[in-house]
């Protein structure tokens, strides 16, 4: 069977429009942006900002939502009304986020010095969903507190499902290597599904990875921003086949789709603004991107932004 390759959660980047665009390459799996619990369940149900964070597409592949927090009862009350809601696959507990406003709140991977914590929370949200409940971890909160193993077994034995595990402590937020031998660690000591996270940034990089670490499955995070058909080539390493990656007109007709949607959705305005970003990660990479990125930023409209972003093609 081939290992599933999961979309892994990104903070403002992993919306529906994103998530569609890697489905189509071949994700199996996606996880929504983080949710915090505690918001869900105060925040006004018509907020735009909770609207868009629980938007699903009906064309897209099983997703599931992601709740961070720290207090046992807001996931559990979280947990049985987004169940209630019957278009989610899964609830995912976020236990790696490095981001100091989410650890700050013992939240993320502040869970992981706090063993004891993260059980309570699989137990309160696996008592209220019948949805599978996964977690998302690292290997640790530093290089002298690596307890990836222990906390695994813990939040298993807790009722975890699933674990998705990044290879990097805490500290580390997103330099250095991702420790694939410690995955490998996770998944001998436990009996769930192990899905690894890092490094994972072309087809020769996910065989490696499988082959070091066992995981059952691959996520894949940065390294999809602008590159949605990552997981194309990945499925073609997994299946021996050869992979052709897209031409860059290929490439400005998908970052022009992915414009005019999210234009659909939020507003001119607001989408100008938004994709910035993501334009400037579809044409990383190519002579005269540096030059092009502030172009871009300037741009008043698509209009204008495709006119740049052909620029390129016919320099």
């Amino acid at each position: 069977m081939t290992p599933q390759l999961y979309l892994a959660p990104m903070a403002g980047i992993t919306d529906w429009i994103f998530r569609l665009l890697c489905f189509d390459q071949g994700c199996h799996w996606a996880t929504t942006e983080m949710v915090s619990a505690q918001g869900y369940l105060t925040a006004p149900k018509d907020r735009n900002a909770y609207k868009f964070l629980l938007a699903r597409h009906p064309k897209e592949g099983p997703l599931a939502i992601q709740l961070f927090g720290s207090q046992p009862h807001f996931f559990a009350q979280a947990a049985r009304q987004l169940t209630d809601l019957g278009v989610y696959a899964a609830i995912d507990l976020n236990m790696g986020c490095p981001a100091q406003k989410v650890v700050g709140g013992q939240s993320g991977s502040a869970l992981m010095k706090d063993p004891d914590l993260a059980a309570r929370i699989v137990e309160a949200t696996k008592a209220n969903t019948f949805l599978p409940v996964t977690v998302k971890m690292r290997i640790g909160w530093n290089d002298e507190n690596k307890n990836a193993v222990a906390f695994a077994k813990v939040v298993e034995s807790a009722g975890a499902d699933l674990l998705t595990v990044h290879g990097r402590t805490r500290m580390q937020q997103y330099s250095g290597k991702a420790d694939w031998e410690m995955i490998a660690e996770v998944k001998r000591a436990v009996c769930v599904p192990v899905i690894a996270n890092g490094d994972i940034v072309d087809g020769k990089s996910a065989l490696e990875c499988l082959k070091i670490t066992g995981a059952d499955g691959l996520a894949v995070g940065r390294a999809a921003l602008g590159n949605p058909w990552l997981f194309g080539e990945i499925l073609a390493a997994l299946e021996g086949r050869p992979y052709t990656p897209p031409t860059y007109d290929e490439v400005i007709d998908t970052a022009m789709s992915h414009a005019r949607e999210m234009e659909k959705w939020k507003g001119e305005k607001s989408a100008v603004l938004e994709m910035r970003k993501h334009f400037a990660w579809y044409v990383s990479g190519r002579r005269g991107a540096a030059r092009l990125r502030t172009r871009l930023n300037l741009a008043k409209d698509f209009k204008e932004v495709e006119a740049l972003l052909r620029s390129i093609a016919e320099e």
